[in-house]
């Protein structure tokens, strides 16, 4: 039997989307290994018979009539722990459509899916009378174009380069902070090591020679801290990076290369030593920016020492427990119209070719709309990445932001590698939950990564074990999306994150003595294989059955993948052929 209440579609979401202008994706879910085949049932909702209502009523009891209906076979998209999905791609004629799912069940059921209930149509004059009736099918009233969502096309093609500037290179000594300390000194919340902008520019030759078309930067405006979340001003470049000045020569070099350039977009929060911030440290709630923060009671700091302060709770609302990073008001409109303006200036004045999102669901959903309003306006090939370490849909409906950085994927893979923390049938259901979480065009411009300036390095997750990290990196570089290198992860720098450590963030190694060049040359293969097939930025992934718990194989076009993940080696046969796999090993094989 068909377990009906398992049965899952919503309507304008991820599972009903215009993937372009003239082109709708439908998506169905069933309970796990009780369908044989879905069909979709669609057409023009105003088709009907001759004498029909045509449109005078599109729901009501008396609804029947409708004659526009095609059986569309739809494809096994993939499954996950309890569920199998289904897929059809549909073009409809005048852009609006009726529909509902006609499944084939293993024992010969057949019934509709429908918006208000499932119908038997095992009788074929029930079902003549079941599929015309149109009040019982899911609505896609129209393809607006302006609400599809566009993603830049260059962003599947980009392979992202993330430089955490302060401890990347340092270019111009002499403009580094007064407190500078020996590059390779180890890593502190409060220390610098003078990494600059001119240093990025000294080294673009060495991110073109790895392979590298796209540069994301960690904040680079004026700030206290080393990682420059903590805002100061939000017009001009941390004068220790080199200033506007130094921005604008990297973003042109960087063009010239080829290389799109990425800012990071600190708006939910901003620095204690903004002069915004101390206005109203100063005169409460008599500043005219006091209502651009979230203040619950003046004056904004207890009349006690800092360390006695309960961080819980503060007079004002904050980044986290930082009191070091009051959060901004986004709905006052004075505070709205000025980080828009700050978004518009850096698009303007730099070309710079997308903004990355930071905190970006804690920012309500009606600034991010403005922002997409505004970016989109100057340059529509601006790409709009949000940082949501979550399932992000509400964000993705074409009217905020082009995609996210794909944490879901990141912890599959890292578990699975990395950490021997999940066996394969969870990977699995991990990977493909990833994937039907969202539409295929968010996908495509996916951000993925293994690690960031905020978790621990991949190859420390993976206890030194190279072997798991190429594992992690082949994986991830064959995936939808577009993949990401933390920077020195191509040389095998490793560093743990957690509370009190920051050795995720230690000054990049330019002794190339110290580096590994075998795993440096593994990255560059990847990513000249990636460059030469982007056909592997596919929305749908092939898994190819493997009888072994360690093992797991997939194609990506003429490609076969087959990655062992144990400690031993393997002979896998696939389609009459055996593979041999070392340890920790994989196979490339070209069709």
């Amino acid at each position: 039997m068909i377990t009906k209440s398992a049965l899952t579609h919503s309507a304008k979401s991820a599972d009903s989307y215009a993937y372009d202008n003239e082109t709708l994706h439908l998506r169905l879910r069933s309970a796990k290994g009780e369908i044989e085949r879905v069909a979709l049932w669609i057409g023009d909702p105003y088709h009907w018979a001759e004498g029909g209502l045509d449109g005078g009523n599109l729901g009501g009891s008396d609804a029947h009539g409708w004659v526009g209906g095609n059986e569309v076979p739809m494809v096994h998209e993939g499954e996950t722990e309890h569920h199998d999905h289904w897929f059809a791609a549909f073009k409809p004629p005048k852009r609006r459509s009726r529909y509902g799912f006609i499944l084939y069940g293993k024992n010969g059921e057949k019934i509709l899916f429908g918006e208000k209930r499932c119908a038997d149509l095992s009788d074929p004059k029930k079902a003549e009378v079941e599929l015309s009736n149109l009040s019982n099918f899911f609505c896609f009233p129209y393809i607006n174009p302006r609400d599809v969502l566009n993603t830049p096309s260059w962003v599947r093609d980009t392979i992202w380069y993330q430089i955490f500037p302060e401890r990347f290179a340092n270019g111009r000594p002499e403009i580094s902070p007064a407190n500078v300390q020996p590059w390779g000194t180890d890593p502190k919340s409060d220390n610098f090591m003078g990494g600059d902008l001119w240093g990025v520019i000294d080294k673009l030759d060495y991110l073109q020679d790895l392979g590298v078309n796209g540069l994301y930067l960690c904040p680079i405006f004026t700030a206290n801290a080393n990682h420059k979340y903590d805002t100061v001003d939000y017009y001009n470049v941390d004068p220790h990076f080199g200033g506007n000045e130094a921005f604008k020569a990297l973003v042109e070099a960087a063009h010239q290369r080829g290389m799109k350039v990425m800012l990071d977009a600190v708006f939910n929060h901003i620095g204690a030593q903004s002069p915004l911030w101390l206005d109203v440290v100063e005169k409460g709630e008599k500043s005219k920016y006091a209502d651009w923060f979230w203040v619950n009671q003046f004056p904004v700091y207890p009349d006690t020492p800092k360390d006695q302060w309960d961080f819980w709770n503060l007079n004002y609302e904050t980044f986290g427990n930082v009191a070091e990073m009051p959060k901004l008001n986004t709905e006052n409109e004075e505070c709205r119209a000025y980080l828009l303006d700050v978004a518009r200036y850096w698009v303007e004045e730099f070309k710079i070719d997308g903004w990355r999102l930071d905190v970006a669901n804690e920012v309500d959903h009606a600034f991010w709309r403005d922002f997409r309003t505004v970016i989109k306006g100057i340059n529509p090939d601006c790409y709009i990445l949000g940082e949501i370490w979550h399932e992000g849909m509400p964000w993705l409906r074409g009217d905020q932001y082009d995609s996210l950085m794909n944490y879901p994927l990141t912890q599959a893979i890292t578990d699975y590698f990395a950490l021997s923390a999940m066996d394969k049938e969870g990977f699995v259901n991990a990977v493909n939950t990833s994937y039907l979480a969202y539409p295929r065009n968010v996908n495509e411009a996916m951000f993925n990564l293994l690690d960031s300036h905020d978790t621990t390095r991949i190859l420390s997750l993976c206890q030194g074990d190279k072997r798991r990290a190429k594992l992690a990196y082949l994986f991830m570089f064959t995936q939808v999306g577009a993949p990401c290198i933390y920077y020195g992860g191509e040389i095998g720098m490793d560093g743990g994150r957690s509370m009190g450590s920051e050795n995720n963030r230690k000054c990049m190694e330019w002794d190339e003595a110290n580096h590994d060049l075998d795993f440096k040359g593994f990255i560059q293969q990847l990513i000249a294989m990636r460059k030469n097939n982007p056909e592997f930025n596919q929305p749908n992934l092939e898994w190819v059955p493997v009888e072994d718990e360690s093992c797991i194989a997939y194609r990506r076009s003429d490609y076969l993948f087959i990655l062992n993940n144990s400690d031993q080696s393997k002979f896998i046969e696939l389609d009459g052929q055996v593979h041999a796999l070392d340890a920790f090993g994989y196979v490339i094989e070209k069709a």
